[in-house]
């Protein structure tokens, strides 16, 4: 070969591997593939943050305290002006979302136009909320008048949707109120929580959805009084009654207000999330539950059990909770929008064939379990209005809060209050740190705020009374107590204490509950169901029901055990159904 041809082939072969090289580099780039080691995908190096990037920021510690200095408004506020709330309503197809999701909203208004503000609850600087975002102009729609059906006395509004919602991460988790506004000067609200399923917060609060639409008599009828009868059946597919915040600002708002003014690490979801993804409360170190939470699933109450029994806190601020039983029931294709609660387990269609699920009280047969078992009282008797007596100034959550027996905080308890109570489930280390004399309907009792633990660590707290959360919002209360501080602001400082220490880890660990029922004089509890057969009384159970989840409790003296109805004559005390 003469040096020409050879110098050619040489240029010939060193071109083809070359465009190996190119060809090899350019697709490993572009797959980001290699059998070697990584190799950087090229985009990524330009690519905008996700926002899944971007929801981060809510996962970080403090990121309550940097929410809460934004500036907030009181412009989320409706007047009490029943004329202004006639003028526009409204519903969303979901209770929660998590973030990212979308929620649709039905809204009906005679107005021209009217627009939706998303305010999110909080601190704000005193002010409540803050406004996230708020949309253009909608034209204004009057919607159907609602469906009624007759068998079961549901009123369900079916209405079109008026506008699909898109959260960006812009949007902080949290409670929200949409505020609805119509151009003929209408307002009511929606409330929505933005969850977040990936947040591992010290503290999860509970919204009680539920029991705000048991008691709402939008259409004709709720699950106490209607029209033609009290339902059976209720629909979370249509408005609120009143200003459309269900029960959120008469239950639960000041208890968000203080929570997000301490700047505690605090995630939001409700009961339905108990129900439907009740696996992600061992997320979190403790669930509050700031008000009426009254209606709850089997599932419900199991997935709250098995959360105490893994080691995580639970504090009831209210009181009645945990008292009815109901099963959730799809509307059309969406989970969870039908609330069934037939109250008498005769009535129940399914009482025959899954005695378990029949809606009457938990107390009740069949299947009797007491709420007392978990939240260590027993709902008795409302109307009351009394005054919180304390009994046991030595408890733990009394520190520093300069409060001594007796201590008295006038009208706290009312206006349902729940006890200990003889000869119902209830563990057997109970600790009752107050113990309130109230009278109710001739009857004279008392109201007691509790606390008890478990062999898992975790802590229950129970105020017993729905006075608690509302007294939460005073910001007159400096940091200091001194001798001239207020029982209120007393009351402020347990409550941080008992926050403190329960979304610090399973608190019964640092703060083991001590039984002083004989001290306080509170009658010695039983550990069975006696036989009642009147309405909101123990009903006859051979054996007391256990929660699925609770095998490590049962077999410890921290809580009540099994025992045959016929260990015990001893009958409750007499209990009002809730109204």
């Amino acid at each position: 070969m003469n040096p020409d041809s050879r110098r050619q082939l040489i240029l010939t072969i060193a071109a083809v591997a070359l465009a190996m090289v190119v060809g090899t580099t350019a697709f490993l780039e572009l797959t980001g593939r290699t059998d070697s080691k990584p190799v950087r995908n090229v985009a990524s190096r330009t690519s905008a943050p996700t926002d899944e990037d971007r929801y981060i920021q809510y996962r970080k510690p403090g990121w309550i305290v940097t929410e809460n200095e934004q500036p907030g408004t009181r412009d989320w506020q409706i007047p009490d002006d029943r004329a202004m709330w006639s003028r526009i309503s409204g519903y969303a197809d979901a209770t929660s979302i998590d973030l990212g999701e979308t929620v649709d909203i039905h809204v009906t208004t005679g107005a021209p136009t009217w627009v939706v503000s998303a305010y999110r609850i909080g601190y704000y600087g005193g002010t409540g909320g803050r406004l996230v975002w708020r949309s253009d102009a909608q034209p204004g729609v009057v919607q159907p008048r609602a469906a009624f059906e007759a068998k079961t006395r549901t009123a369900v509004a079916n209405w079109s949707s008026s506008l699909t919602i898109a959260p960006d991460p812009t949007w902080p988790p949290g409670q929200y109120l949409l505020r609805l506004e119509s151009s003929d000067n209408g307002a009511t609200f929606i409330p929505l929580v933005i969850r977040d399923d990936q947040s591992r917060s010290d503290i999860l609060m509970q919204s009680a959805v539920t029991t705000w639409q048991a008691y709402n008599g939008w259409g004709g009828a709720s699950i106490y009084i209607g029209d033609a009868g009290r339902a059976d059946v209720v629909s979370f597919d249509r408005p609120y009654t009143g200003n459309g915040s269900g029960e959120f600002l008469g239950r639960e708002y000041e208890f968000n207000f203080f929570v997000e003014r301490l700047g505690l690490d605090v995630s939001y979801w409700t009961n339905i999330d108990l129900d439907e993804r009740g696996e992600l409360a061992t997320n979190h170190r403790a669930i509050v539950i700031p008000g009426h939470d009254e209606y709850y699933t089997v599932r419900m109450r199991e997935n709250l059990e098995k959360a105490r029994d893994a080691g995580v806190n639970i504090a009831f601020f209210g009181a009645n909770n945990v008292y009815r039983r109901i099963r959730l029931e799809p509307q059309g294709s969406t989970s969870s929008r039908r609330l069934v609660n037939y109250r008498d387990a005769k009535r129940d269609p399914i009482a025959a064939s899954d005695p378990k699920q029949v809606t009457a009280s938990f107390r009740e047969a069949p299947a009797a379990n007491p709420e007392s078992s978990l939240t260590g009282s027993y709902y008795e008797c409302n109307p009351v209005s009394a005054d919180w007596v304390v009994a046991d100034a030595s408890a733990w959550m009394f520190e520093g809060s300069g409060i001594r027996n007796g201590d008295r905080m006038p009208k706290m308890v009312g206006n349902e209050y729940d006890r200990v109570t003889a000869g119902v489930p209830t563990p057997a280390n109970i600790q009752v740190i107050a113990r309130s004399p109230v009278n109710c309907k001739g009857l004279n009792s008392y109201a007691d705020s509790t606390w008890y633990t478990v062999p898992s660590g975790a802590g229950v707290f129970s105020a017993g009374t729905f006075g608690w959360s509302p007294l939460l919002d005073d910001v007159s209360c400096g940091v200091a107590i001194t001798k001239s501080s207020t029982m209120r602001c007393r009351i402020l400082r347990v409550t941080e204490n008992i926050l403190r220490a329960i979304g610090s880890g399973p608190a019964g660990r640092a703060h083991p509950s001590v039984s002083n029922t004989g001290i306080v004089g509170v009658p010695r509890p039983a550990t069975a169901v006696p036989s009642d057969e009147s309405e909101g009384s123990p009903s006859t159970s051979s054996t007391r029901p256990t929660s699925s989840s609770s095998s490590s409790s049962s077999t410890s003296s921290s809580t009540t055990t099994s025992t045959s109805s016929s260990t015990t004559t001893t009958r409750a005390t007499t209990t009002t159904t809730p109204p």
